[in-house]
C-alpha cells in the first residue's frame, strides 16, 4: 500500500491517510476483504502517532468502508461497486426526499436530474 504524507500539506496527517486508502477502495487497488496494516506498523512506516492512523481507520469505519475486528486486524469492507452503489442509492434517496418536501412530481424531479447530469 504506497501512502505519503505531506506535514506541510493544508489537510491534517490523519485526513490524507484516510482520504488516500478511500481512494485506493474506490479505485479497485485494495479489494474486499484486503486487510490493511496495524495502526503502529503504519504509524512506524509513515513516521506518525499511532494515534493519527487510529483515527484514519476510525473514521474509514464509520464510512463503513472498513472494519475492525479487534487484533485480527482491519480489513476492507466494502469492494468499489459496493461503495459506489451504497453512495449513489445514499444521494438518490436524499434527492427524492428534498423533491418531496419541494412539492416536485416525478417527472419534475426527474427533468431536474436530467440537467444535473
Amino acid at each position: 500500500m504506497d501512502i505519503s504524507v505531506d506535514p506541510a500539506g493544508s489537510e491534517p496527517p490523519y485526513e490524507q491517510v484516510k482520504n488516500q486508502i478511500e481512494a485506493l477502495i474506490r479505485n479497485g487497488d485494495l479489494a474486499q476483504g484486503t486487510r490493511l496494516p496495524t495502526v503502529r506498523g503504519l504509524a512506524g512506516d509513515l513516521g506518525l502517532a499511532t494515534n493519527t492512523i487510529a483515527r484514519a481507520y476510525k473514521e474509514l469505519e464509520a464510512d463503513r468502508l472498513v472494519r475492525t475486528e479487534g487484533r485480527n486486524g482491519t480489513f476492507v469492507l466494502a469492494s468499489r461497486s459496493q461503495v459506489d452503489d451504497e453512495q449513489a442509492r445514499a444521494a438518490a434517496e436524499t434527492f427524492a426526499r428534498a423533491a418531496r418536501r419541494a412539492g416536485l412530481s416525478r417527472s419534475e424531479a426527474g427533468r431536474l436530474l436530467d440537467e444535473a447530469w
